[in-house]
């Protein structure tokens, strides 16, 4: 595929660079693609309908978070592989990629749609939108497949040095989903049901498109033909590096979780504004987060290619990028927050309670510039575990029981309970720091090296 470079060539900082920009722009577009929703049914619809967009949308957005996870593992094989040129494995672990993903989305899917209830139950739905709420799930629900389906495509190809098209399949799913919001939510006045409609169209159009382009490039062609079609050592790599990913992926969202169920207790006004700020938030950390998937990728062709100081050069290249942009994004939201929450809604109690979170939330803006770029260096090098454990710290350490502290005070404050998220990546970026500097060289390189050794059958 003439997309597919190796990235361990050329000068660290333009090839940073060069290979960011698509996953910048597919981020961005991502985010719109989730906010478009939120922004038609803010404007076209009711507080009830907000409300039932941006708790349903935590909901999709953590199992979307732990398909992204584990996907990322078999990004991370497949660079490896691809690195020190073992094609064969590349073939076996795309496979095998797809099989078990495929299952599990059928799982992911099953699980959701029954537990429908309990889960509007446990998030603490407020009464007027619940029935909003569980229709929205349920439409999303059903997509699960293409969502999945996407990621594991666009994991191949980052892992094999192509990070523009999965920006091209991205920008289409986002036009269509916004046109398609706007008929539905827009003209036909059809609220968090017509939301939802409109993205799971444009997730199966997305996955559609993924895999005509796949055929087209001869990529099915090359890597099903005449190999068998499951690889256990495969499977095994791909969730030795992706469920520690995963799992973190899911202990965040999780958390958010049920900071927002925390939240919707205290009333629909409440639940709107945190809403609207988690995706001003998506939208500030987008930066942070393409260098920090790119780094991913480039650190793990590096470990397979032996050239872990120029990882390290990466590493600290993707971080001095992330705080530009980090501390930009907190400049804006201390600067005029009303005016950004009233991009989503035009309720002028959301927006002052909207505008109180997102001044203290901000702050994570430039925290997570650090914990991010450094989890993708342990990721890609094979130390997969260790971003695993200082989430767990920072969950139920400090988000959960901080969270709860300052929801559960005599004046609840959304200033306050705004904290919760930056002392938690304060914890986080600690303990990154100290592990980085203290223990990273030596553990990593022997697990790197289990994880990109070949298997006996290749």
């Amino acid at each position: 595929m003439s997309n597919n470079r190796l990235l361990t060539e050329g000068r660290p900082f333009p090839t940073l660079l060069r290979f960011s920009l698509p996953f910048l722009l597919s981020n961005i577009l991502q985010a719109c693609y989730g906010a478009s929703d939120l922004f038609m049914v803010g404007r076209f619809s009711d507080s009830i309908g907000v409300s039932a967009v941006a708790t349903g949308g935590q909901v999709m957005q953590t199992i979307t978070g732990l398909s992204i996870g584990l996907t990322a593992g078999g990004t991370v094989l497949i660079g490896r592989y691809f690195g020190a040129r073992q094609k064969r494995a590349i073939a076996h672990a795309i496979k095998t990629m797809v099989i078990v993903f495929g299952l599990i989305s059928l799982l992911l899917t099953a699980v959701t749609i029954l537990l429908l209830d309990p889960i509007c139950t446990l998030m603490q739905v407020p009464p007027q939108a619940v029935e909003t709420t569980r229709q929205y799930l349920f439409v999303c629900a059903c997509g699960i497949l293409f969502i999945v389906g996407y990621n594991v495509v666009s994991g191949i190809l980052r892992g094999l040095g192509d990070s523009r098209t999965p920006l091209i399949l991205i920008t289409i799913a986002c036009v269509i989903n916004v046109s398609t919001d706007l008929l539905f939510v827009g003209a036909l006045r059809m609220g968090a049901y017509g939301a939802a409609v409109s993205t799971v169209i444009a997730q199966v159009v997305s996955l559609v498109l993924a895999v005509l382009y796949l055929a087209a490039k001869g990529l099915l062609r090359k890597y099903f033909h005449s190999e068998p079609c499951f690889r256990l050592y495969a499977a095994k790599g791909v969730i030795a590096a992706g469920l520690p990913i995963a799992l973190q992926e899911g202990l965040v969202n999780v958390s958010f979780l049920v900071l927002t169920a925390m939240i919707n207790s205290l009333g629909l006004i409440a639940s709107a504004s945190v809403g609207v700020v988690e995706k001003l938030i998506v939208f500030s950390m987008l930066p942070t987060t393409a260098f920090s998937a790119a780094l991913s990728a480039m650190t793990a062709q590096h470990y397979g290619a032996g050239l872990m100081d120029r990882a390290r050069h990466c590493l600290r290249l993707s971080i001095g990028l992330s705080l530009l942009f980090g501390m930009g994004c907190l400049f804006l939201a201390q600067w005029n927050a009303p005016a950004l929450v009233g991009l989503f809604t035009a309720d002028p109690q959301v927006i002052a309670q909207g505008a109180l979170y997102l001044r203290s939330y901000s702050l994570d803006c430039v925290l997570v510039c650090f914990v991010f770029c450094i989890n993708a260096f342990f990721s890609g090098g094979g130390h997969t575990f260790f971003p695993l454990i200082h989430s767990l710290a920072a969950t139920f350490l400090v988000r959960i029981p901080v969270s709860w502290l300052l929801v559960h005070t005599a004046q609840p404050s959304m200033f306050h309970i705004g904290f919760a998220a930056p002392a938690a990546s304060f914890l986080s970026m600690l303990l990154c720091q100290f592990f980085l500097t203290k223990h990273y060289p030596d553990g990593t390189k022997t697990k790197g090296r289990d994880l990109v050794r070949p298997h006996p059958q290749i």
